[in-house]
């Protein structure tokens, strides 16, 4: 299988379940950095793809990543090496909440925390049980994924996610239990008159007036909207 070619970086995929998809490239173009942050964390990061358009988004110099499947991580590791920003990234081998567990007890944060996290339930198993790892909340359920965040993220730290439309209301109140409060919101949907598919979400301890936005993918089959191109025109080769 050849490497997912963008524009500064390559990415192999060979040995990890999850393939590069929309919401990857989505969440690594759109979440919010702040102003300088120091301080990047990728939370399941399957190839590494996110946790490297972070890299080349910002100067920051540690951007961690933490995978809970081997071969994902081993995949992650190799792209890391292999990209401009190996000495800048690094991935840890380990579940979210062990991680974050002694994070804080080390007393460290983050300043931008992104996740593209699993979500389907239970109901839906697959015989694969890396790709069940990466896509079932059973490897990571939303209650985990913010409690843990919580307790790592800096004080003026913003911490994104992209999630199924229809797990919005859900993961919001979620986050408002840990004193997360939802800054801004991406409605993402395939073309005009589809359903809204995915919500971008950016959260921080900060409580303001929530910006709402709509993001329209294709005008027609292969025909991306000018908003889609403006998003993800610094990675992808063809944009």
């Amino acid at each position: 299988m050849k490497p997912f070619q963008f524009k500064e970086f390559s990415v192999h995929q060979d040995k990890t379940a999850m393939k590069i998809g929309t919401d990857a490239v989505l969440l690594g173009a759109w979440c919010s950095l702040g102003e300088y942050p120091d301080t990047l964390l990728d939370i399941g990061s399957g190839t590494g793809v996110i946790s490297l358009m972070l890299a080349q988004r910002s100067d920051a110099m540690t951007v961690d990543a933490v995978e809970i499947d081997e071969e994902a991580y081993e995949q992650t590791v190799a792209n890391f090496e292999e990209s401009p920003w190996g000495d800048r990234l690094f991935c840890y081998n380990s579940s979210f909440t062990d991680f974050a567990q002694e994070i804080a007890e080390e007393e460290e944060q983050y300043d931008v925390i992104v996740s593209n996290p699993p979500f389907y339930t239970d109901t839906y198993e697959t015989a694969s049980e890396a790709r069940n790892k990466a896509r079932f909340t059973s490897s990571l359920s939303f209650e985990e994924l913010v409690k843990g965040v919580a307790e790592i993220l800096s004080k003026k730290g913003i911490f994104s996610v992209i999630i199924p439309f229809k797990e919005e209301a859900n993961f919001v109140s979620l986050a408002l239990k840990s004193k997360l409060f939802l800054n801004k919101v991406c409605h993402v949907k395939g073309n005009e008159v589809s359903e809204i598919k995915r919500s971008l979400l950016a959260f921080s301890f900060n409580e303001r007036v929530i910006e709402k936005e709509t993001l329209i993918i294709e005008k027609e089959r292969h025909q991306y909207t000018d908003a889609y191109i403006n998003l993800t025109k610094y990675f992808y080769l063809k944009m």
